[in-house]
């Protein structure tokens, strides 16, 4: 367990870093904060389902076509939930928009983490 938490962390942190960098980027360059979230979420996707179906759920037994649509409807569920709290704090607080999504992106992994072992990969 300790050793998929930390292979967990280090293919979220790659996906973090890949879906905030390009997110904030598309921002400073005047893309609406939403729609550079949706577009960090879509290129992030990619380095999060392959990270973690070969290394953090690397001796899972599902099948990829099992695994992939139900990853799908995790990373789906999390980043509806990114989005609302990311509105939110845009809307209603005055913390800097990549200070905003940093701390929206470390609290939604969690909940990742959670589903992906009890469900998509199980």
């Amino acid at each position: 367990m300790i050793g998929q938490l930390f292979r967990f962390g280090a293919v979220g942190f790659a996906a973090l870093l890949v879906h905030w960098c390009l997110a904030t980027f598309l921002i400073w360059r005047g893309m609406q904060p939403l729609l550079g979230n949706f577009l960090g979420f879509i290129v992030a996707f990619g380095v999060s389902y392959l990270g973690h179906r070969h290394l953090t759920f690397a001796t899972s037994e599902a099948r990829h076509s099992k695994a992939l649509p139900r990853f799908v409807i995790v990373a789906v569920t999390g980043f509806c939930v990114n989005q609302a709290m990311f509105y939110l704090l845009l809307r209603y607080t005055s913390i800097h928009y990549a200070v905003s999504l940093l701390l929206v992106l470390g609290a939604v992994a969690a909940m990742t983490f959670v589903l992906s072992k009890a469900w998509a990969f199980r």
